[in-house]
């Protein structure tokens, strides 16, 4: 059981979209076009009926790989290196675009619809995010068996493990296994 991973306001979402994939159990929420697009209207991203091709559900996949690969980031682990243009691909299908009203407030939105500006919400509520300052707390876990994403409420952003009894504990009985094979004698080995 993992304990308060939520993000903060629609950071939520982010969280939400990388976790479709459940590495440990390998699970797909996204497993067709048709989960694509019922995952995105579930959510508010896209209006009901929306409907995506195959291709779509490649790019969105893409897109959550990236985003998790940057999470992992996050957790000191580095990024991938194709995750910032993926992302810059995306933005461009998204035709992001920074809007301004009447009394100078800006705001940045998808000028695409469907598909391309639902995924581009996504990438709004990163901007958002990095602007705001909880971006970086939204990790990926360091377990590489696990990879949930997962939001840092510790008060110096140390978090590390998504769950420190279970990712945390696999974490350090595996060091602790390490240390003692590489302390034993070499006949002891054998």
């Amino acid at each position: 059981m993992r304990k308060k991973t939520a993000a903060p306001g629609r950071l939520e979402l982010v969280r939400e979209f990388v976790n479709t994939y459940d590495v440990e159990d390998d699970v797909e929420g996204l497993a067709s076009a048709t989960a694509l697009g019922a995952w995105l209207h579930e959510h508010g991203l896209a209006s009901a009926g929306v409907r995506a091709s195959r291709a779509d559900l490649t790019r969105a996949i893409e897109l959550r790989e990236a985003l998790r690969s940057i999470l992992l980031a996050h957790n000191g682990t580095p990024a991938a290196a194709p995750a910032a243009a993926v992302l810059d691909a995306s933005a461009i299908r998204a035709r992001l675009q920074l809007r301004f009203d009447e009394q100078g407030h800006s705001w940045l939105e998808p000028a695409a619809g469907g598909i391309h500006g639902a995924l581009g919400q996504l990438l709004v509520i990163v901007h958002t995010a990095i602007a705001d300052g909880t971006w970086e707390r939204l990790k990926a876990c360091r377990e590489h068996a696990c990879e949930f994403a997962f939001y840092d409420h510790t008060k110096n952003r140390s978090g590390t493990w998504c769950n420190m009894e279970v990712c945390g504990n696999r974490a350090k009985a595996r060091a602790y296994r390490q240390r003692r094979d590489l302390t034993k004698p070499a006949e002891a080995k054998a």
